[in-house]
């Protein structure tokens, strides 16, 4: 990775099972950069509030869960979604998702990263209140950091 301003965002909540798997692959992806361009912040935000986050910053990259329908426990995507919106944006914050945050950040003429990469990690239950992830995604966890560091080193 080159010496960009960057930034780690491992979003998720550590209480909540599976939906802390962006935090901790974010921790592990950060201890293994070792460098002190690149900061790592934990969050359980999106849209306006994960925007904020962002501002200053010449590379982001993103680490949340996701359940998809047809998705295998620790498979992971990269979403690249062009930041360019053709139309309003929604009226009300409460439908604001993380491109709807970064796109109004872009409008307003905030420091925004040129590159924002988002990863999401398919999960199996974020949504009971504990601690530790499920046992088939505990065992994904290095397969993934592995995965994601290699994505990271050729891009």
């Amino acid at each position: 990775m080159d010496e960009k301003r960057t930034i780690i965002v491992g979003l998720g909540n550590t209480l909540m099972t599976d939906d802390a798997v962006g935090i901790l692959v974010a921790r592990e992806l950060h201890a293994r950069l070792a460098n002190p361009a690149v900061e790592l912040r934990e969050a359980a935000v999106a849209g306006i509030e994960l925007m904020e986050l962002l501002v200053g910053y010449d590379r982001a990259i993103v680490i949340d869960a996701v359940q998809t329908e047809d998705g295998k426990i620790g498979d992971w995507y990269r979403l690249d979604e062009p930041l360019e919106h053709n139309g309003p944006l929604p009226q009300s914050t409460h439908r604001f998702g993380v491109f709807e945050g970064l796109e109004l950040g872009k409008r307003l003429g905030l420091d925004m990263p040129e590159e924002i990469r988002i990863y999401a990690i398919e999960v199996a239950d974020p949504f009971t209140f504990a601690e530790g992830l499920s046992p088939a995604l505990e065992a994904a966890l290095g397969g993934i950091v592995e995965n994601l560091s290699k994505d990271l080193e050729k891009n």
